[in-house]
Parts: C-alpha cells; structure tokens; sequence
C-alpha cells in the first residue's frame, strides 16, 4: 500500500543536516548568482564560471550545492531504501560499489545501499565541514590538494543519482519527483562536464541518460 504524504513534509525532508553557506559572505553572494542563472533554463551557460571569479571557489560552492540537493532527493526515498531492499550498493546489475574512506576503513567493505549511502554522505559532510578544505572565510586560500578532493566528493555523489535511478526510480514517480530528479542530475552532469570533474568512466551507469540529457541541449 501507498501512502501519499502531504507535499509540504516531502520536500523539505533531509537525509542529513543541510549544510549552509554563511549568509553575506562572497560564497553566498555566488550561490545567488548560480540560482539565477539556473533560473533562466539555460543549464549549459549556468554552470560556466562567472567572469573574475576563483575555479576553485566556484566548484566549492557548486559541490555544497549538489550535496544538499542529493541530500533531500534521497531524503523523499529512504523509506524504499532498505537493507532487505537494497543488500548491495549498486547501480543496476552491472555496477556494485564497495565502501572505503582511506582513513577509518581502509579495505573496500561491501554493504547495504542504505549504509553505503549514510558512509559517503557522512564522508562528504565532514569534508565540506572541514575549513582547511572548504575554507568560508575571504582571503583564506584553498588547498593545493582542493581539486581533487572535489572530485573524489562529485565522483562518490554521482553513486547516489545512479542508484536512485536505478533501484528507485518507480518510488521517484510515485512521489512525483522525477521532475525534480532529472533537472538536478542534468545540472549536476552539465556541471562536472564544464569542468571534466567526473571520469568517463565513473559514468557509464548513466551513460545513455546522460547522452539523452546532452543531445536534448544541443
């Protein structure tokens, strides 16, 4: 049985605390300028870096941006995402992931996708929380290791676009969200695309739908 919830509790539903970029500093003046160009529809031209601004500053507000997103997408599904569900972390029957951070678990575990999915966001939020890699305050310089921790986060939060649409893409209709789903993932790939952020072949779960986003563009 189905049980439709009021539309108000869906939407603002979280897997894991939001994360907020300071009110008045430049980031937050920049997340303004990323929602209005998103606002226009033109996703391609969104996502080019403003003219005069920092990459890295650009991709750092970028990555929190796509982390609350991703957050609340699988926040509306959580209840469909089970251990007896969803045993394994895959991405249709091809690709299956296994859970390593490189400090506390070393060796790839294999899990549940519900576990797998609370590690990486978990991993995420602590590296976006962390001032020496996602500094807030002007003036302070990013890392010279910042690009590649921005991939690694970027790489790991595709996995949860493609698990959700492939194990639960039917809930995301039920729900309605599909709309809300694809706009998301579009700018998300347009993004990492801009960019090359993301390799190819970390993709290829979502390959066609990504050639389908892309050709629909062109």
């Amino acid at each position: 049985c189905f049980l439709a919830l009021p539309s108000g509790s869906r939407s603002s539903k979280t897997f894991k605390p939001k994360k907020n970029i300071p009110e008045g500093s430049h980031q937050y003046e920049l997340l303004k300028h990323a929602e209005a160009t998103l606002g226009s529809g033109n996703l391609r031209q969104a996502v080019m870096l403003p003219e005069g601004e920092d990459l890295n500053e650009w991709i750092a507000v970028n990555t929190v941006d796509f982390f609350n997103q991703i957050n609340m997408l699988y926040g509306t599904i959580t209840e469909f995402c089970t251990e007896s569900s969803c045993p394994v972390m895959s991405a249709g029957p091809r690709y299956e992931y296994h859970w390593a951070d490189g400090t506390n678990i070393k060796k790839p575990i294999k899990c549940s996708a519900p576990k797998y999915i609370d590690y990486l966001m978990t991993w995420v939020q602590d590296q976006l929380d962390d001032e020496t890699l996602f500094p807030s305050k002007i003036g302070v310089p990013f890392p010279k290791n910042f690009m590649s921790v921005a991939k690694t986060i970027l790489k790991r939060l595709f996995r949860v676009y493609a698990h959700i649409y492939h194990q639960h893409f039917d809930s995301v209709m039920r729900l309605q969200e599909e709309a809300h789903l694809n706009t998301s993932f579009k700018h998300f790939i347009f993004f990492v695309q801009e960019f090359n952020l993301i390799d190819r072949r970390e993709l290829a779960p979502l390959h066609e739908l990504i050639e389908k986003l892309g050709s629909k563009d062109r």
